[in-house]
């Protein structure tokens, strides 16, 4: 089933979305999205297949940016027309028409998060637009990108935290900034994969510390979330983008498993005012 943005907005559950970095094959990207698809399914979660088509933003030139966006968007395409959600990332207006006709969620890079163009170009595809907060954007802030998709008169705008920059070749996560999110109106994801991302740490690439993800993760359950945000991958050290900061798929069960206790608790009161 396709996902809907009420699947964001519904307080007794937690939206997934996970998959690789980039596509790094066709064959690869539907072997992640079933094994994933298969543990979400079993956690009961919402799940949206992610994979970017061209990784735009690498830090260095020789770095993999994926099979572009022809390539890229039949793979998608491909995942779509076998029942999954899909969403992917758009750094050009002239990309976002053949974009939205292929994915569920039109997603905004963080780095791109101020973009008025782009935002808007987003929200006039009428898709899920998920923006993920700058790292050098302030929670009370990221409040403007919003509006801007939303005078569009699309008002399915998710908004992602990833970290906020912190010194050189590091983030931290203030949690207060998902309360503040919310607050304003919007369903808030967590991404706990980029949250754990040493910027430009690995000379040349991107270096991680991916054993923060699970209580970083855990923590924003807690604090209260609409969704979760993993890279996944089955090998991470041979990933070819963002391999450092990735979720090992076989850790993904245990994962969600803790995640779907904490929002149990954390949404109790909810739950049972549901039931």
């Amino acid at each position: 089933m396709a996902i809907k943005f009420s699947d964001f907005t519904d307080p007794t559950q937690l939206v997934l979305i996970a998959g690789p970095c980039v596509i790094e094959s066709e064959e690869h990207v539907h072997k992640m999205a079933d094994a994933i698809s298969a543990i979400a399914k079993e956690a009961g979660f919402p799940y949206v297949f992610k994979a970017s088509y061209d990784k735009a933003n690498r830090t260095s030139l020789k770095g993999f940016r994926g099979p572009g966006l022809t390539e890229g968007l039949r793979i998608l395409d491909g995942v779509r027309q076998r029942g999954y959600s899909v969403l992917t990332d758009v750094h050009e207006t002239s990309q976002m028409g053949p974009a939205a006709e292929v994915v569920d969620i039109v997603q905004i890079p963080a780095f791109l998060c101020r973009q008025t163009d782009l935002l808007l170009e987003a929200g006039r595809t009428g898709k899920i637009i998920n923006v993920k907060k700058g790292q050098f954007v302030a929670p009370h802030d990221i409040v403007h990108a919003a509006d801007k998709v939303a005078s569009t008169g699309n008002r399915q705008v998710v908004l992602t935290e990833r970290g906020s920059s912190f010194g050189y070749n590091n983030l931290v996560v203030d949690m207060r900034g998902l309360k503040v999110m919310a607050d304003a109106g919007w369903p808030v994801v967590f991404d706990a994969t980029h949250s754990v991302q040493l910027p430009s740490g690995g000379g040349g690439a991107s270096a991680g510390q991916p054993q923060f993800i699970q209580p970083l993760a855990s923590a924003a359950v807690a604090v209260g979330v609409s969704g979760i945000f993993v890279e996944v991958h089955d090998d991470p050290a041979h990933a070819l983008s963002d391999g450092p900061n990735a979720l090992r798929l076989d850790l993904l069960p245990g994962f969600l498993r803790r995640l779907k206790l904490l929002h149990a608790a954390a949404t109790a009161d909810v739950i049972l005012e549901k039931e």
